[in-house]
């Protein structure tokens, strides 16, 4: 058609351009500019369908929509570049005519479409600014040769002005698009500054992440220095956790995260690659139609710590600007993540710290009571020699002893003369913890290892480490337990319950137990490997019945002990209640006898201890002459040792009476009673 010799038409025209300048500024959205344009060239051209014809860099082919004339999209399709009108013109940046589409023979793709849909002439022209090629712009007519030059030269100007409203649409799209990637990122970061613990941190990451990329599947590989492996930890996406279990790993020098990780570079694999993957992994990857994946390294000036993952059920999933996007997340989330190691680093040194703290206290409450080592008895003095010899070894040691004897005081001393008394002393009774807690209080346990275990704990292992570990009642160790006890005596290392973290240790390990642990191993209570491991140097503590002197040494011990702690005063102690207390079994040993004593100071009300008597039953001897003598020599040996210690001194701070919790007058009374003359005394 010729619209030239019409003046009416070129006015009408002008028209039209100048509405849709109007248009081009005030337009929402561009299906709305596409009908809008459509409805107003309508009055002014012959058109059955308007082309929109846009290039896809990513795909090098032409994106066509066809609008009909009443406005509405009629269909879209994707056209390699070569083989349309729309993509010559948007090459070669010149309009083009195709005035018979059934005699011209160009374009065979898009020229079958067109025939099909009635069209028989074409006029496309490009849709270009000054900034970037767009694409092209054309219309179609149900009559052969129906466009001019004047058509042609119109339809251009309006491709212009429509060229720059898609252009600002792009702009404003990119600005968009930057504008949500930097709130993700912006998100991402106040995530991970509000999130320390590794699992709070995941579902941030994956929240922000979803935001700006739609991928299928998302996970971080965190490497463990300790196996060498990679960790898998799925983010919350919909294949993720499909694709990895509760404990999944990865070799850390092979598969496709290992290669990011090694290299520190991001890497993109195809289908093919990840078929080339042999590994449950990545069958359960294909699996679930996973076809692209893309590895990003996690990496700060310190360490490199793993990769984030993400992967797509589309081919070439992964554009450059995504990719630029995930490197900054990537960065963001290699800082949270050394954070957080930090973060767990900290706490279990101040949770370790803090239970030392405990334990240290209680040594030193414990060390005040050092001293109570008291006796002069052979039996005693062979104990000690044995603790001296032994201690300046790491060798392990075996206390045995009946309740009560002082196995922990001689574990003590032996901690204290050995080259580890800078290190903690660390004790358990093995007795007193439920066999089904003896494991964690004893090797500890991480996060979520059993019912209850809502933190790590340290267990008393690893906080004797550069010390001693004293375990009292050995013998009540659960046989299940026992294999991994042993490890760590002949290995040095364990695993948290629950955890798959090699920790090693350097402890000195000394056990105490009132059982006959070669009758539990022939019974098959204690293994034969751990008691042989165990039995290294035995130390055997005398019953106190055993040593029978060192019982009115103990009793004047306790005595002044308890009384200066309860703001008494006991002067003396009656003849007759040593004598029962010598001679009574003591079956509970030293522990049986400081509570006698305590129980004897509550019930004096005077200068004198007065003995509950009642309590205790007497053997046949005690009221003998002969026992009562022997008593008395003990007793008047005693006074005469305390007295050369002290020069002859008898009053005073630094004196014998003093020293033996007696009055000045008392001992005197004493010595006279005895028969004790200076002689006796004076070199």
């Amino acid at each position: 058609m010729d619209f030239a010799p019409d003046p009416r038409v070129d006015l009408r025209r002008y028209e039209i351009l100048l509405q849709l300048m109007d248009l081009m500024v005030h337009y929402g959205s561009l299906p709305e500019l596409f009908q809008k344009l459509t409805e107003r060239l309508r009055s002014v051209a012959d058109f059955k369908f308007i082309d929109f014809a846009f290039h896809d860099p990513q795909r090098n082919v032409m994106r066509l929509q066809l609008w009909s004339e009443s406005g509405q999209t009629f269909e879209e399709v994707e056209i390699p570049v070569e083989e349309s009108l729309s993509g010559w013109v948007w090459q070669s940046q010149q309009p083009r005519v195709m005035a018979d589409l059934e005699t011209d023979a160009e374009f065979p793709g898009i020229r079958s479409l067109l025939l099909q849909r009635g069209v028989r002439s074409s006029c496309v022209v490009p849709l270009t600014t000054t900034q970037q090629r767009l694409g092209a712009l054309g219309i179609d007519s149900s009559q052969p040769d129906a466009y001019s030059a004047a058509d042609v030269e119109f339809l251009q100007r309006v491709a212009d002005m429509a060229a720059l409203a898609l252009e600002n649409s792009i702009i404003r799209k990119d600005m968009e698009r930057e504008k949500q990637r930097l709130h993700m990122l912006l998100g991402v970061s106040n995530a991970l500054l509000s999130n320390l613990e590794m699992q709070q941190l995941f579902p941030a990451i994956s929240e922000n992440i979803r935001r700006v990329i739609q991928q299928d599947y998302a996970s971080l590989a965190v490497h463990d220095e300790s196996l060498d492996v990679l960790r898998m930890y799925a983010l919350d996406f919909p294949l993720a956790r499909d694709v990895i279990g509760p404990n999944t790993y990865v070799p850390a020098k092979s598969g496709p995260a290992a290669r990011a990780f090694v290299e520190v570079q991001t890497t993109i694999f195809s289908h093919g690659d990840l078929e080339r993957e042999r590994s449950d992994f990545f069958d359960r990857m294909l699996k679930h139609g996973i076809r692209s994946l893309c590895c990003i390294p996690l990496y700060t000036s310190k360490a490199v710590l793993g990769t984030l993952n993400l992967g797509s059920k589309r081919d070439d999933a992964f554009i450059p600007q995504d990719v630029q996007l995930l490197e900054q997340v990537a960065a963001t989330v290699s800082i949270a993540l050394e954070n957080t190691r930090a973060y767990r680093q900290i706490a279990e040194l101040k949770d370790k710290l803090t239970q030392e703290k405990l334990y240290l206290e209680d040594e030193i409450r414990s060390e005040m009571h050092f001293d109570e080592i008291v006796g002069e008895s052979s039996a005693l003095k062979n104990v000690l020699g044995q603790s001296k010899t032994v201690a300046p070894s790491d060798a392990t040691v075996l206390i045995l002893g009946e309740t009560g004897t002082g196995k922990e005081l001689i574990a003590r001393a032996i901690h204290r003369m050995s080259s580890r008394r800078g290190g903690p002393f660390i004790k358990l009774n093995c007795a007193a913890i439920p066999t089904g807690l003896l494991e964690s209080e004893l090797f500890g346990h991480e996060k979520g290892a059993f019912t209850g275990a809502i933190s790590q704990k340290l267990g008393r292992m690893e906080l004797a480490h550069g010390g001693t570990l004293f375990l009292d009642e050995i013998g009540d160790i659960p046989l299940e337990l026992q294999p991994k006890l042993l490890r760590v005596l002949q290995d040095h290392e364990f695993e948290h319950l629950g955890g798959t973290r090699t920790i090693r240790v350097n402890v000195r390990l000394i056990a105490a137990t009132n059982r006959d642990l070669a009758r539990s191993v022939a019974e098959r209570e204690f293994r034969s490997d751990l008691f042989y491991r165990l039995n290294v140097f035995p130390i055997r503590i005398p019953p106190l019945r055993e040593r029978v002197n060192d019982v009115p040494l103990l009793v004047r011990y306790f005595v002044q002990k308890i009384s200066r702690h309860m703001n008494k005063r006991i002067e003396s102690i009656p003849t007759e209640a040593m004598t029962a207390l010598v001679n009574w079994s003591w079956p509970g040993n030293v522990r049986e006898l400081e509570n006698f004593m305590e129980r004897s100071v509550i019930l004096s009300d005077d200068d004198v201890l007065r003995v509950p008597l009642a309590e205790l039953k007497l053997v046949s001897e005690a009221e003998s002459p002969e026992m009562t003598r022997n008593l008395e020599s003990m007793e008047r040996h005693h006074i005469i040792r305390v007295l050369r210690e002290t020069g002859g001194v008898i009053g005073g701070v630094a004196g014998a009476a003093a020293r033996l919790g007696l009055k000045r007058t008392t001992l005197q009374s004493r010595m006279q009673k005895l028969g004790i003359a200076r002689a006796d005394y004076e070199n």
